[in-house]
């Protein structure tokens, strides 16, 4: 990697993502001037969620021969339907589904499905083939064919994914605009900025840096200004993810140009004692999307809302010795939002009788499918343009 792209990869220690192509001279928005965009707010469960015993198949005899100390029973499962239920840690969602603002899409994957975390993270956030490594973002994408700002794209978070990144222009990871903000008006930061004339911002690597700083200066005095308009009431839970959502629904009510929102919520490798170790993520996610739910509700913007939560990969159908699962591959994705056109179980339920040759569910949904679908139904661009394939739309929204 040259210094260029270290440059442009790279995060400042003090948690500031630098996100480049920034366009100065922007006008704050005022409260009477505030739009209503459709966004999307994605959430990775990053290790591999065990879809089976989130979404969970509670009638077939197969998920409970398989799963004979891991397997949920009825007592702790949201009823569904006969076959169908949620984990009851899900209560959230349940609610949710209830109402008609969920929508769950079953067997979701790729063909020739990579069992490493890194690589199939990777392959979910650039919308690649297995065999094809890309060093940009499905989002990255979308900014460099869309957007002007950077800020129309925005990981809550110390740093930024590989989803987005493009080649023209980043995303901006920010966890607190006022850190961010502060940050930027340390006296060392604003004597470079005081003292960085036109001339200096060339495209050789030290230009690149000085015009970076710049475009920081700039990003983190809108993010400050434009969040100051909107601090939520609504009552989050006492989580990290949960202030990240927090931050999330502020930045919408505020009126902040943003499109697309990225958070995650670690810890779902569960090859040892499964059991209680997903039910308190599971809870964890829940509460804290049914608190952004009720926040988006009160200030009538969950209607131009999409929730769309996904994992890199599945488990195992059958459970291993340690009472956990491994590496699977398929897996379902959970749509959340006040304007889907189609809600409840989007197509048929995991296959557990018909495994590919390792055990794992196949994948019948196409993950770029949902994404072409989000492009296309919702964000209203050429999803074509930006995974550079044809994929069937679905009709969720």
């Amino acid at each position: 990697m040259d210094r260029r792209n270290f440059l442009k990869q790279s995060v400042f220690a003090s948690g500031m993502a630098l996100a480049p192509s920034f366009l100065k001279g922007m006008e704050f928005l005022r409260p009477d001037q505030l739009s209503g965009y459709k966004n999307v707010i994605i959430i990775q469960l990053s290790g591999g969620n065990d879809g089976l015993n989130s979404i969970i198949p509670i009638s077939n005899d197969i998920y409970h021969s398989l799963r004979p100390q891991i397997a949920k029973k009825a007592a702790q499962t949201i009823k569904i339907s006969d076959n169908l239920a949620f984990n009851d840690h899900l209560k959230a969602i349940a609610e949710l589904y209830d109402q008609g603002e969920v929508c769950i899409v079953n067997n979701v994957g790729y063909p020739n499905p990579n069992r490493s975390h890194f690589r199939s993270t990777d392959i979910w956030q650039t919308a690649s083939d297995t065999n094809q490594y890309l060093s940009t973002g499905w989002v990255g994408r979308y900014l460099d064919a869309n957007c002007q700002h950077p800020y129309q794209a925005i990981e809550v978070d110390n740093s930024l994914s590989l989803a987005m990144k493009g080649n023209r222009m980043n995303g901006i990871a920010v966890s607190d605009p006022h850190q961010l903000y502060q940050t930027t008006r340390e006296p060392f930061f604003k004597n470079i900025i005081k003292n960085t004339h036109k001339d200096m911002l060339d495209e050789d690597n030290q230009g690149y840096l000085y015009k970076t700083m710049l475009e920081t200066y700039s990003s983190a005095s809108y993010i400050q200004e434009t969040s100051k308009v909107y601090k939520t009431s609504t009552e989050y839970p006492q989580s990290p993810f949960a202030k990240n959502l927090k931050t999330i629904a502020d930045f919408i009510v505020s009126g902040l140009k943003t499109r697309v929102y990225y958070s995650s919520l670690g810890g779902f490798d569960s090859h040892v004692n499964q059991l209680n170790s997903q039910d308190r993520l599971l809870r964890i996610y829940a509460e804290a999307i049914g608190a952004l739910v009720n926040d988006l509700k009160k200030n009538n913007k969950f209607r131009d809302t999409l929730i769309l939560t996904f994992s890199e990969f599945g488990r195992r159908v059958k459970q291993n010795g340690s009472r956990g699962t491994d590496h699977g591959a398929a897996n379902n994705v959970i749509l959340i939002g006040g304007s889907l056109k189609r809600s409840g179980i989007y197509n048929e339920l995991p296959n557990l009788s018909e495994l590919d040759t390792n055990g794992d569910l196949k994948y019948s949904v196409d993950f770029r499918s949902i994404y072409a679908t989000v492009l296309n139904n919702w964000l209203q661009v050429n999803d074509r343009d930006i995974l550079r394939a044809n994929f069937k739309n679905l009709g969720f929204i």
